[in-house]
């Protein structure tokens, strides 16, 4: 799918699905460190991982969180065919990555199947806004095949859910699932389940949704199987409510150093830095971001022309 159809699914449907968007080169040198951040499958089912119990008893257990561990990986979540992606949907060149985090997941370690639900409780201390100066995209980029015995995430096309409130969040795919006392899950909603899409993909699909858009995470029933995975979240710079992280927090972690050292001015924008020709780059900035980035290439901030 080339970007102006996924912009046409995105603004119709709200979520577009790109099979295979990131081709093999690109997703390579990322899936080569992911041993260094996770158990693979096998040290997984077979316990020879130390690390396998950290996994367990919790769906989001295998959240790991920017800057990661694996550089390669830091540097696909601002892959350039990423944002190209992102300024396509949001119709904007100066976005911020608000949010980005490697999941792991591994057969019976977790339930992972969830009630159709809208992420926004926790990527905007607002709502969800279907003016298009004011969407927020998240993606789940495929590291690897997510088969449907993997878990790939279901949507609902948003033409069959525009007429739901801000309220409920969540709902069950029954009656059974309510619960009277949480204003944010609704009744049961097994028509809506009916109307789900499977965003399963082989390595490299991204799938690109809005805040608005009901989805949710389904099982996975291949035995021994593990699937990994990355979300994401962009949006405009000047939409200051779409928030999950604060960079400057993690910004004195030795993975931060190495991955900006290696990144681009373009991909650090993404985090706030100043683009070239800013009137913060002065001989006083840029001596002190020598010393504090002494690998990063800062040409690009020094010239002046």
């Amino acid at each position: 799918m080339d970007l102006s159809n996924a912009s046409h699914e995105w603004n119709r449907h709200g979520f577009a699905v790109l099979p295979g968007y990131l081709p093999e080169d690109v997703l390579t040198p990322a899936v080569a460190e992911l041993a260094s951040m996770f158990p693979s499958a096998h040290g997984f089912h077979d316990g020879s991982d130390p690390r396998r119990d950290r996994f367990v008893g919790d769906e989001f257990a295998g959240i790991d969180s920017f800057p990661f561990t694996g550089t390669e990986v830091a540097l696909l979540a601002v892959h350039d065919l990423l944002i190209d992606l992102a300024e396509e949907l949001l119709g904007s060149n100066d976005l911020r990555l608000y949010t980005a985090e490697a999941w792991a997941k591994y057969t019976g370690a977790a339930d992972y199947d969830q009630h159709l639900h809208r992420d926004y409780l926790n990527h905007t201390v607002l709502v969800p806004s279907s003016a298009p100066a004011f969407k927020q995209v998240e993606m789940f980029v495929f590291l690897d095949d997510v088969p449907e015995e993997l878990g790939p995430p279901h949507l609902v096309s948003r033409t069959h859910t525009s007429d739901i409130d801000a309220t409920p969040n969540w709902f069950p795919d029954g009656e059974s699932g309510r619960d009277p006392a949480a204003r944010f899950r609704g009744p049961g909603r097994p028509d809506l389940y009916e109307r789900e899409i499977s965003a399963a993909g082989p390595a490299g699909t991204v799938v690109a949704f809005e805040l608005g858009t009901f989805h949710r995470g389904t099982g996975m029933a291949r035995p021994g199987g593990a699937r990994f995975s990355m979300h994401l979240g962009y949006r405009r710079a000047d939409n200051e409510w779409g928030q999950r992280y604060g960079w400057a927090l993690r910004s004195h972690e030795p993975a931060w150093y190495r991955f900006v050292e290696r990144a681009t001015p373009r991909q650090l924008q993404l985090f706030g830095f100043p683009p070239p020709g800013h009137a913060f780059w002065t001989d006083e900035t840029l001596g002190g971001m020598a010393l504090r980035y002494p690998e990063l290439d800062l040409s690009p901030w020094l010239d002046r022309s």
